[in-house]
């Protein structure tokens, strides 16, 4: 990966500031978004002298904020190489008869109608120029369920069957489309679900050696490296910590 245009949704922590770290190297060039400005002013603070980064405030369930800064950007950053779709969020942990209806409208506008509107913005000048590379982040939680995962599942659901739709829509052409499905992995994650409830989201991670941002940000610098012929569809990875259960069974009182 050298002297690369990549644009990173998301990438004020957590996974997206570990794919920013990453990819800060051989001449490579950043676009970094998110919604807080000071986390990505410190990060191109961080990467002077090493990448010319380019910050964007930017909230992705905004539409026309989206179309407007990629349509907006500076004539060197224009011919995205990699866009990795990164910007997303869990809220709550409430079953659905209990969940509050703004939290689900939030994960649906910032994980699915966000990853979308960056990707159509993207992606037609990546066919113009027959090459380029969308790296989706997605979760376990699109395959398996569990108790309160309800709407973050369902968007994640969304994520990986858009990556693979999107594959076929582009066959014959040089673009190559991968889904990351990351399990239990210690970032602002937690954090962000359960509202700045510190010890509610510690307790998550409890005893175990989750994955981090570093090692999801390895696996997408993997990705990206493979040969242009090799396409890596989807990726699941979780800590040792974790696996799957057993199916849950309601066993009535006779």
């Amino acid at each position: 990966m050298e002297n690369k245009t990549i644009l990173i949704t998301g990438a004020s922590a957590g996974f997206g500031a570990a794919c920013a770290r990453i990819f800060a190297i051989n001449g490579n060039r950043l676009i970094l978004t998110a919604r807080r400005v000071d986390p990505l002013l410190r990060l191109q603070e961080e990467f002077a002298g090493t990448a010319d980064v380019h910050i964007i405030p930017l909230d992705v369930r905004d539409r026309e904020a989206v179309q407007g800064a990629i349509e907006s950007l500076p004539e060197r950053f224009r011919s995205v190489d990699v866009l990795i779709n990164n910007a997303g969020l869990a809220l709550g942990l409430e079953p659905a008869q209990r969940a509050d209806l703004d939290d689900w409208e939030t994960m649906v506008d910032t994980n699915i109608k966000g990853l979308m509107y960056c990707t159509r913005f993207i992606l037609p000048g990546m066919v113009e120029r027959n090459r380029g590379h969308i790296v989706n982040i997605s979760s376990t939680a699109g395959d398996w369920p569990y108790p309160g995962g309800n709407v973050y599942g369902g968007t994640k659901a969304f994520v990986t069957q858009f990556s693979r739709n999107l594959r076929t829509d582009l066959l014959g052409t040089k673009v190559r489309v991968s889904c990351i499905q990351p399990g239990m992995a210690e970032t602002e994650f937690s954090k962000v679900r359960f509202k700045g409830n510190d010890e509610q989201a510690a307790g998550v991670y409890q005893g175990t050696d989750p994955l981090t941002a570093e090692d999801i940000a390895e696996t997408v610098r993997w990705i990206v490296s493979q040969p242009p012929h090799v396409n890596v569809n989807t990726l699941e990875l979780m800590s040792i910590d974790q696996s799957w259960g057993p199916f849950a069974i309601n066993r009535k009182q006779k």
